[in-house]
């Protein structure tokens, strides 16, 4: 079968061994961990932990991105749909806010049947789809009615910057439409009464180092369209690893002054549904060890 799950539509057989533009190829899923993680935003994180499975491959592929090794396919054990259902579950006992996919785009058809076969066996904690932004409509609508909570990227509004840093000139176009598609699934947000989200849509934006006026019309984009029916995380935990050095412009930490400017906008344009970091937070802490705990 053809590989046409995300905007890149590569097209090629994965499953007779073709490895496609996220970096995978054969029939199993691939990942390196599944474990109770504390560094989301409180509503997901919460006391205990979202249940975060982060797998391999990723259709963006972004130059700076934090988590390469993983994002590149460079680490990674091979499991079967079953498998996974199991780790559902077994987050679940763990006590886990939710279950929340990292880059799952391209096992969308895997990890729905995965939580099926888990909700046969009594999974009932919100579903969590943790991703770039950059996913197309169609592949969205297979997950209606099984995702609970987006929690998107929305990278970049300028298309230039979409195009050197990710290879995707596209991607505006493409995130505003994902975005809406999103929206339109879980609608406005939903809590419950320890204050964990059931339901809704979160966009993250994260400020690169030099391009606050991106950071801005991202913010504006998502507000003006859909005012406090989404929740914006702006963060600042940009991370400049040794494969940047070739984009010198970015080789470096975002200052506090950029941060706060671009938090001082969200507030003056009348952003009231958010998150923001604090203090020291663009370091290697963020950063998980890929060391499949959980998966195998």
């Amino acid at each position: 079968m053809k590989c046409r799950l995300c905007p890149r539509e590569c097209n090629v057989d994965r499953q007779n061994g073709e490895k496609g533009i996220c970096g995978v190829t054969g029939t199993g899923i691939y990942g390196a961990r599944a474990a109770l993680h504390m560094w989301e935003e409180p509503c997901i994180s919460g006391e205990n932990g979202s249940g975060t499975v982060f797998f391999s491959g990723c259709p963006l592929r972004c130059v700076y991105c934090q988590n390469y090794q993983i994002a590149k396919a460079d680490v990674g054990t091979e499991i079967a749909v079953d498998r996974l259902s199991e780790i559902f579950l077994e987050l679940q006992e763990k006590k886990a806010e939710n279950i929340n996919l990292v880059t799952p785009t391209h096992y969308t058809l895997e990890i729905i049947k995965a939580i099926e076969m888990a909700k046969e066996k009594g999974l009932d904690i919100p579903i969590v789809y943790n991703c770039s932004g950059y996913e197309k409509v169609e592949t969205l609508r297979k997950l209606d009615g099984i995702v609970d909570i987006y929690l998107t990227d929305f990278k970049y509004i300028d298309k230039a910057i979409a195009k050197r840093y990710s290879r995707a000139e596209d991607y505006p176009e493409i995130a505003m439409e994902a975005l809406a598609e999103m929206i339109r699934q879980c609608g406005d947000a939903e809590f419950d009464e320890r204050g964990m989200m059931q339901k809704g849509v979160i966009v993250r934006h994260l400020l690169l180092p030099g391009y606050l006026d991106n950071a801005k019309d991202v913010v504006k984009y998502v507000y003006e369209t859909y005012g406090d029916r989404v929740f914006l995380s702006l963060m600042n935990q940009y991370t400049p690893l040794p494969h940047v050095e070739a984009y010198p412009e970015i080789n470096r930490r975002v200052t506090e002054e950029e941060y706060e400017v671009l938090v001082d906008y969200a507030i003056e344009i009348g952003v009231e549904n958010g998150f923001v970091q604090e203090g020291e937070t663009a370091e290697e802490s963020f950063i998980p060890s890929f060391d499949n705990e959980g998966w195998n």
